[in-house]
């Protein structure tokens, strides 16, 4: 066996590959699936790790393998959860809107085996985010995607899914021309293009978490997949948002009302359009984003060393992924009798391990990142003050400056236009630095009964 180092001065594996180029019992090795030894495998020619390696079926298999790891170990799907998928109508959206269903179809299938039928099957939904009012001029663009996607989700095998068009200004309240008002004065006020898109992609989250909640979904699927990821690594490090960054990269966020996961994390954008072209499953895109901000600079940036070397995106998501995550970056452990205890034993194995210090009772109103104590300790210097000087104060430094305007006059029209829930988490999080400041110097103040001792 040839030992296939580059640092190898014996010349074994050219030999081996002069002698017949790896035959074995008359079959040429290169020229089979790596894995099932016996079928040919595929090429796409666009230069990625798996091209020439898999055949058709082992690569499919390959990819649905990472999917159902995640889902399983992390505990993602159990069989009493009501499952909400946020479907963007791309490839990485479609591939997890097919592979929960599949997993749905096969829960069915035992279920209906079962004599005791003792578990239930796992509900699915899907949601999509109708950004038409941030986007005027892709109006017909959106309609013909919502169209498309009713088509889409209807088309899909039963048990039927229930879908769920969200307008992205819902989160400003049930008076449509009001809410599309607010968004719209609230996202010119923002000069930033960069932030004008985080901002934007945040209200699409609070949009998400809105339908969940209200239609009794207790899991949020979102197809980020490695390369998505390996992008924000990099653009949350050039933001300086690297306390928060651990929080948003692992498999499980449970910050939220209704918990995300992630089960593509371990996938490769190649590897997902590829399964898009052997399934036929079609896709559409929707140009909802700024061409010149860092997000889509960096988005490049990577896309360019993942061609030089394919492996590149995974190495950068690994190297993150060393960072200590956050206790809300696992599911809430509960004692339901409907999760399988082989599920239960995996979850123990694989549930991330934390030492309490990445705690944090704080977030960003506006991007929901974690803050530490000292992001944070503006907040105990506010007594009596402008609402606008506290949205300020609560705020990630990453916030503050690329969405907040600088001047006092703009922030105080700014915060008018946020939303409801953004204002009341600012107000809520001053009441709790106020009484952790209360509670860490409580040796130091007098009671009401006690006298001063001069």
């Amino acid at each position: 066996m040839a030992c296939n180092s580059s640092g190898c001065e014996s010349g074994c594996y050219d030999r081996e590959k002069e002698n017949g180029n790896n035959v074995d019992g008359g079959v040429n090795q290169e020229s089979v699936c790596v894995k099932c030894k016996c079928n040919e495998p595929m090429t796409f020619g666009d230069g990625g790790s798996d091209d020439g390696r898999f055949c058709t079926d082992c690569f499919r298999n390959n990819v649905f393998g990472k999917f159902r790891l995640a889902v399983t170990s992390h505990a993602m799907i159990t069989p009493s959860d009501n499952v909400l998928v946020a479907f963007s109508g791309g490839s990485s959206s479609r591939v997890a809107l097919q592979f929960v269903h599949e997993l749905q179809i096969k829960a069915l299938k035992n279920y209906e085996a079962s004599r005791d039928r003792s578990l239930p099957v796992f509900g699915v939904g899907v949601a999509f985010v109708d950004e038409t009012a941030a986007f005027p001029t892709l109006s017909k663009e959106m309609i013909d995607a919502i169209e498309w996607i009713r088509s889409t989700v209807s088309s899909l095998s039963p048990p039927a899914k229930d879908l769920h068009v969200v307008p992205i200004e819902s989160v400003f309240g049930s008076d449509s021309l009001e809410a599309r008002d607010k968004l719209v004065k609230l996202l010119d006020s923002v000069a930033d293009d960069t932030g004008k898109e985080d901002l934007l992609q945040h209200l699409k989250m609070l949009s998400l978490q809105k339908v969940a909640s209200e239609n009794g979904y207790n899991r949020l699927v979102v197809g980020s997949c490695t390369s998505r990821i390996a992008s924000h690594v990099l653009t949350a490090t050039v933001k300086g948002r690297g306390y928060s960054l651990s929080a948003d990269i692992q498999h499980v966020d449970a910050r939220w009302k209704v918990p995300i996961v992630l089960p593509l994390r371990d996938c490769v954008r190649q590897e997902i359009t590829r399964l898009c072209v052997l399934d036929g499953l079609k896709t559409v895109e929707l140009a909802c984003r700024s061409q010149c901000g860092i997000n889509d600079l960096v988005s490049s940036f990577v896309a360019v060393l993942q061609e030089e070397n394919p492996s590149r995106e995974c190495t950068i998501v690994r190297t993150a992924a060393k960072l200590t995550p956050f206790y809300f970056n696992k599911i809430p452990e509960t004692d339901d009798s409907n999760v399988p205890l082989a599920t239960q034993r995996r979850l123990k194995r694989f549930n991330l391990k934390y030492d309490g210090s990445m705690t944090t009772e704080a977030f960003c109103p506006i991007c929901n990142g974690p803050l530490n104590r000292s992001d944070s300790s503006d907040l105990d210097t506010f007594e009596d003050c402008h609402e606008s000087d506290v949205l300020y104060a609560a705020c990630c430094s990453s916030c503050r400056f690329q969405i907040l305007p600088q001047d006092g006059s703009s922030l105080e029209q700014f915060s008018s236009f946020l939303p409801d829930n953004m204002i009341s988490q600012v107000k809520h999080q001053k009441v709790d630095s106020q009484a952790y400041l209360r509670e860490k110097i409580k040796d130091c103040l007098l009671l009401d009964n006690e006298d001063e001792v001069v």
